[in-house]
C-alpha cells in the first residue's frame, strides 16, 4: 500500500493506520485519496490513490464523474498494466464523453467546440468554478492541447456512424438514418441510450414527474423529442459533478490537513485572480 511506502505524504490520518485511511478513501467523497503539495524530484505535486474497482465503476457509469472527467482530457500515462476491464472502461469513458457532447452541440460544429464541451463536462456544477478556479480553464486546456485531443478522439469520431468527419475543414457534421440530422428524435434517442447509467438516472430524476415512476427508456424518449435536450443533459451532468466536488473537497481538508488545504486553496484563488487580470488587460487593449 502507498501509505506504507510513503507515510510522510499523508496527513495526521496516517496515525490511525492503513485500514482507517483506506476506509476514508473508499467510503467518502469520490472514492479517491489525494495527497497534496508533495515534494518529488525538486517539484511539488498532487496525486491521488484510488482502487481499480472504484476507478472502473466511475469510468463505466459516471457514478461521481470525478476521475472519469479528468480522463476525458489528454493525460500522460506513466505505467499501464494489461488489465482488460480497465482498458475497456477507459475506452468506454471516452465514447460516453463524445455522446454527451453531441447531445449538447448543434447540428454542425468545429472540433474545438466539441473538445470544449468534452473538457467542460467535469466542470459543470463544480462549485470551485465559482471561486477557486480560473473560469477560462476549459478553453485554456483545449487551446493548448488540440493535437492531443485529436489523437485521443480521432478513432472514435472516424468509427462513429452518426458523424461525418471533415478533417481538412476542421468541422464535424452529425447525421443519422433517413438523411436526417442527428437532432431528429431517433438520432437523439440513440445517443441518450448510449449514455452512462448514472447520467441516465439523473435525467430520469430531473424530468419524471412525482408519482409517475416511468421507466428510463420512456423518459429518454421524451427527452429525445425535447428542443432543450442539451440543457437537460447539462443539468444532469451538473447534478453528478456538484455532489462529488463538494464531498471530495470536504474530504480534502482531512486528507491534506488544515495547513496544506489553506495553502492549496490560496494558490487556486491566486491562479483565478491572474486569469481575471489577463482578461481585464485584453479587454482594455
Amino acid at each position: 500500500m502507498n501509505i506504507m511506502k510513503n507515510p510522510q505524504h499523508y496527513s495526521f490520518l496516517r496515525f490511525f493506520g492503513p485500514k482507517h485511511v483506506s476506509k476514508i478513501q473508499n467510503n467518502y467523497g469520490a472514492g479517491i485519496y489525494y495527497n497534496t503539495l508533495v515534494p518529488i524530484d525538486e517539484r511539488i505535486i498532487k496525486y491521488g490513490v484510488i482502487s481499480t474497482g472504484t476507478l472502473i465503476e466511475d469510468l463505466l457509469h459516471w457514478k461521481n464523474l470525478y476521475i472519469a472527467g479528468r480522463l476525458h482530457k489528454p493525460v500522460k500515462i506513466l505505467i499501464q498494466d494489461e488489465n482488460g476491464k480497465l482498458q475497456a472502461a477507459l475506452a468506454k469513458n471516452l465514447k460516453s464523453a463524445v455522446m454527451a457532447a453531441f447531445l449538447m452541440l448543434p447540428e454542425s460544429f468545429t472540433e474545438e467546440e466539441l473538445y470544449i464541451r468534452i473538457a467542460g463536462l467535469s466542470y459543470y456544477g463544480d462549485f470551485r468554478m465559482i471561486i477557486g478556479e480560473d473560469r477560462s480553464k476549459v478553453m485554456n486546456i483545449v487551446s493548448a492541447n488540440m493535437e492531443n485531443f485529436q489523437r485521443l478522439y480521432i478513432h472514435i469520431l472516424q468509427e462513429c456512424p452518426q458523424v461525418v468527419y471533415k478533417q481538412h475543414l476542421g468541422k464535424l457534421e452529425v447525421r443519422c438514418q433517413c438523411l436526417q440530422l442527428d437532432k431528429s428524435p431517433e438520432g437523439q434517442l440513440n445517443l441518450l441510450m448510449a449514455l452512462p447509467r448514472t447520467l441516465q438516472q439523473g435525467i430520469t430524476r430531473l424530468v419524471d414527474q412525482p408519482g409517475k415512476n416511468r421507466d428510463v427508456e420512456e423518459i429518454l424518449l421524451q427527452v429525445a423529442q425535447d428542443p432543450d435536450c442539451g440543457l437537460v443533459i447539462q443539468l444532469s451532468v451538473a447534478g453528478i459533478v456538484k455532489t462529488s466536488s463538494i464531498t471530495q473537497s470536504a474530504k480534502g481538508i482531512l486528507t491534506a490537513g488544515m495547513k496544506k488545504s489553506i495553502t492549496y486553496s490560496m494558490k487556486k484563488v491566486h491562479k483565478m485572480w491572474r486569469g481575471w487580470r489577463r482578461k481585464a488587460v485584453k479587454s482594455v487593449c
